[in-house]
């Protein structure tokens, strides 16, 4: 999946390997490759096409980051947080909506005004702390998509101090855009991957289908644990997955994830240990994937039912305690 090209390989076998994949048909189907890192994770970047669109992937990233970043002081949602004047772009208009649409869906699981809370709990973009329990029932009097709405072109708040933040879907709309632009370019086969957020179309390299690993959710701050819980063969469709393996603490004895229910104010304690969602968009499957992990497994089989164009790959531990997996009929084939 975070394939990068290996520079030190001998020329000869380089070559061949160049000429092999040149020449199929007539025609050429040279497949680049490009990584870096934005959003403070990394990207990888998989297309066929003979043209270097390096700087035009850059381009989409740096409007996505000037747009929905909360760490980045000059961004449209920096300002909205900071009640200043700015002119709202279609970018942060487009993700506003549909957070609506999926926090109206979920019913309330899924909530970008949870930031205040986010940040209390020292998972967000200010520094945290450990909230006593009347301060995190202060800090929900202002959480709440009914408490902000987009009106004329601006955000209006029913209180100054509510503040937006878009993480959990701003990654996936930053993959369906790199894929729009390279689409525009008319590239057909790629696979494009932002912090495990992905959107695979077409085929790869070998003539394929494309092969996502979901890992094992296993505690891991640091990322070195991972192992395989399976792999996935996807075309023509958006993967993101959401878990509290990676981004947590243990404070006490206890741990803290960092995904937090917008209702209680606190970090969520369900059965789901990672929730992978597959969807037309990437966007759509980021939100989701995070609503699954915060309303559990019994109310993501609820909303998979209404939504038969998504599907889910769901590990979770069961009324026993005991390690389980579900994956979504027909997702096998």
């Amino acid at each position: 999946m975070k394939e990068r090209m290996n520079y030190i390989l001998p020329i000869l076998f380089v070559a061949c390997a160049v000429f092999a994949a040149f020449t199929t048909m007539g025609q050429t189907v040279e497949y680049r490759r490009m990584s870096g890192m934005v959003f403070g994770t990394t990207y990888n970047i998989t297309y066929q096409g003979g043209e270097e669109l390096r700087s035009e992937v850059e381009a989409v990233l740096d409007s996505v980051n000037n747009s929905l970043s909360p760490f980045n002081e000059n961004s449209v949602i920096t300002a909205v947080n900071e009640n200043r004047e700015v002119k709202l772009d279609s970018m942060f208009t487009e993700v506003f909506r549909l957070a609506r649409q999926v926090n109206e869906d979920t019913e309330g699981a899924f909530d970008i005004t949870v930031a205040p809370l986010v940040n209390a709990w020292g998972f967000g973009f200010k520094n945290g702390y450990m909230p006593t329990d009347s301060q995190v029932d202060s800090l929900l009097d202002i959480v709440g998509m009914q408490k902000v709405k987009l009106e004329g072109g601006k955000i209006r708040k029913t209180d100054p101090r509510v503040m937006l933040d878009c993480s959990a879907i701003a990654k996936g709309y930053a993959v369906d855009k790199v894929a729009q632009m390279l689409r525009a370019k008319g590239v057909k086969n790629m696979m494009v991957e932002i912090g495990g957020e992905i959107i695979a179309h077409g085929k790869n390299g070998n003539g394929k289908v494309w092969s996502i690993g979901v890992t094992k959710p296993n505690d891991d701050t640091l990322a070195v644990k991972t192992e395989m819980q399976t792999v996935l063969k996807l075309t023509n469709v958006a993967m993101a997955t959401s878990g509290n393996y990676r981004n947590f603490y243990y404070k006490d004895g206890k741990k803290y994830a960092h995904t937090i229910d917008p209702k209680s104010g606190r970090p969520v304690q369900q059965s789901i240990l990672s929730a992978t969602v597959i969807a037309p968009t990437c966007a759509v499957a980021d939100a989701y994937a995070t609503s699954f992990m915060v309303i559990g497994f019994k109310r993501a089989m609820e909303i998979l039912k209404r939504h038969p164009e998504m599907k889910a790959y769901l590990i979770y531990n069961d009324e026993k305690g005991e390690y389980q997996v579900w994956s979504s009929p027909g997702l096998a084939k």
